[in-house]
């Protein structure tokens, strides 16, 4: 055994399809864990393998239910703590409470910064996430931060769609996002002024930019309620696009998300497996689901390898 450990890989039961990719990708198997519950709810875990001395990467995304899933991640760090793991990296595709960065009104918390602690104390030593919903979440955390991008596993494939391309942002803090986009895709730009009154409403107001017979591509790094998404795309045809489509990192789709996008004007909607997608969300057909284990897989690869990262943000 090398002087950085054994990789090994852990799955929480957030997704595991993705976990077990990851491992395809690594040519390794999912360590062995026991995850039971006490009668009232309660979480116990043990690991099954010797972790003492080794590289141990959880695989957990935050995705619903949110808390469940975070309490989880953050009894198996603990476990993997106390069993003497040399260093233990968190890949949490999705973070939850990502939107909860700042205070916004008087008297409200910062949670994903209180999250960030959480984990930090469990016993995490490094995290790796995908598309941050704000990048400065990485200053909460005093230890490396990975935030990969899930660009050049969707632009491989919006590549392929047509020439005559718009990169449109649903609102304005989207905007440096979609212009990275376009900027590869040698694609203009538009923007959807979007004005919000209450969390999970949202109402598109106008257009900056010119969508007329193009293949508008509106990009977010999630889709909650599918709300934003939708109203951006009845007015992309409004004003002329050809054609429209969605494209995400996470599918959260809670609440009325599915019915929305299959009355909406998108022909396709883009998103990866960051989240994993029970069947009624797999029913709506526009969903194609594009993978990042390959990704991942990788950036786990260069990091227990002590190589570097950022060769995976080109």
């Amino acid at each position: 055994m090398s002087i950085r450990g054994e990789l090994k890989v852990i799955s929480g039961s957030a997704n595991v399809g993705l976990s077990e990719d990851i491992c395809r990708e690594l040519g390794c198997q999912i360590s062995p864990m026991i995850r039971e519950h006490f009668s009232d709810g309660e979480i116990r875990i043990e690991i099954g393998d010797n972790v003492r001395g080794d590289d141990v990467f959880v695989v957990q995304s935050t995705c619903p239910p949110v808390n469940f899933h975070l309490m989880e991640l953050c009894i198996i760090l603990d476990a993997l703590k106390r069993a003497s793991a040399r260093r233990v990296t968190a890949v949490v595709p999705y973070y939850g409470y990502a939107r909860q960065d700042r205070k916004v009104v008087p008297r409200a918390p910062i949670s994903a910064k209180l999250v960030a602690d959480f984990l930090t104390v469990a016993g995490m030593n490094r995290l790796v996430t995908v598309d941050l919903h704000a990048g400065q979440i990485q200053g909460f955390f005093n230890c490396p931060v990975d935030n990969l991008f899930a660009a050049p596993v969707l632009l491989e494939y919006l590549r392929k769609l047509d020439d005559d391309v718009v990169l449109v942002s649903p609102d304005a803090g989207g905007v440096e996002r979609a212009r990275a986009y376009a900027k590869r895709l040698d694609a203009s730009l538009a923007i959807v002024d979007k004005r919000r009154d209450m969390p999970n409403q949202a109402q598109a107001m106008n257009l900056i930019g010119d969508v007329k017979g193009k293949l508008a591509i509106v990009l977010d790094d999630m889709i909650d309620t599918a709300g934003t998404m939708c109203q951006a795309g009845s007015l992309l045809v409004d004003k002329g696009a050809k054609k429209v489509v969605a494209c995400a990192t996470h599918p959260v789709l809670s609440g009325p998300a599915i019915e929305r996008l299959e009355k909406s004007a998108y022909s396709e909607i883009l998103v990866s497996d960051t989240i994993p997608l029970d069947s009624f969300k797999k029913s709506c057909k526009k969903i194609k689901v594009l993978s990042l284990a390959k990704l991942l897989a990788k950036a786990i690869n260069n990091i227990h390898h002590e190589s570097s990262v950022s060769v995976l943000f080109v």
